[in-house]
């Protein structure tokens, strides 16, 4: 609510948010957008997931692997092209891609902003190729932010592993895939955060802190088995989570709200992914 008042302080016709992987940038979009429309401003959410060019057409790393974290990987013309005509018409044509065949569909989707607001949402909505070309649009950062301490200030549960659990159980229960999956791309993720995200997060008009006070106890038993599976001493990230969840108890998800953010990564309540 304090965002989209901001928001319309300002009149600006697009918002750019952004944040690292798993910081839960598409339900923030959809909520500031759910508190503008509550409030009389038609608001739309654009995923930059969209503007993917197609797997043929991304940058790779020295070892040849694909670099999903790179901005080549999106069609920076049309997306000028799109927020261009949202900021001097408010209307544009929007690309639709294909996550099963990694490849731009033939559909479309037109966009009518009638007179309100576009909330774009990707990880390199803040990035100065994005935003540079946009300068008027309110710019949105959010990540977790806060680590788990106990009674002396002890870090029991760092921040970093906040997103970490929150991707493997994702990965998991939308994608099929084990933890191994996202604790090989991890590095790569946070790579690509440091040299693509962080540099522009102080660019921001707002910061937002996702961090639930409840989510480590929520995401336990869905993280720890996943992690349970792997072998010892591979994954130090994943050793230090277990042994810190030695730590917490599980708290059952039904006491989750059905329209919590945790929900973007355990499923179930009135989240769709």
């Amino acid at each position: 609510a304090y965002a989209a008042q901001k928001i319309r302080d300002s009149r600006a016709k697009i918002v750019m948010l952004t944040g690292p992987s798993a910081s839960g940038k598409t339900t923030s979009a959809h909520k500031v957008a759910e508190a503008l429309e509550a409030s009389g401003t038609p608001a739309h959410v654009i995923s930059l997931d969209n503007f993917f060019k197609g797997a043929q057409y991304y940058p790779r790393l020295p070892d040849g692997t694909l670099d999903y974290e790179n901005p080549d990987t999106l069609d920076m013309p049309l997306i000028r092209q799109c927020l261009s005509d949202l900021s001097t018409t408010g209307k544009t044509v929007l690309p639709i891609y294909d996550f099963t065949t990694e490849s731009r569909s033939s559909e479309t989707e037109t966009l009518d902003l009638k007179g309100g607001v576009c909330i774009v949402e990707g990880i390199h909505a803040l990035n100065d190729v994005i935003i540079g070309k946009n300068p008027q649009a309110f710019k949105l950062y959010i990540a977790a932010r806060s680590n788990v301490v106990d009674e002396d200030g002890t870090v029991v549960f760092d921040h970093s592993w906040l997103r970490l659990c929150r991707r493997i159980v994702r990965d998991f229960k939308f994608r099929g895939s084990d933890a191994t999956f996202t604790l090989k791309m991890w590095p790569n993720v946070r790579r690509g955060e440091k040299l693509y995200i962080s540099p522009y997060k102080e660019n921001a008009d707002l910061k937002f802190d996702s961090s639930l006070a409840t989510e480590v106890c929520v995401m336990k038993p869905y993280v720890v088995p996943l992690l349970q599976e792997l072998p010892r001493g591979r994954y130090p990230d994943a050793d230090a989570i277990l042994a810190a969840y030695d730590k917490i108890e599980a708290l059952d998800e039904s006491l989750i709200p059905a329209d919590s953010l945790i929900r973007e990564f355990i499923g179930g309540g009135s989240f769709s992914y």
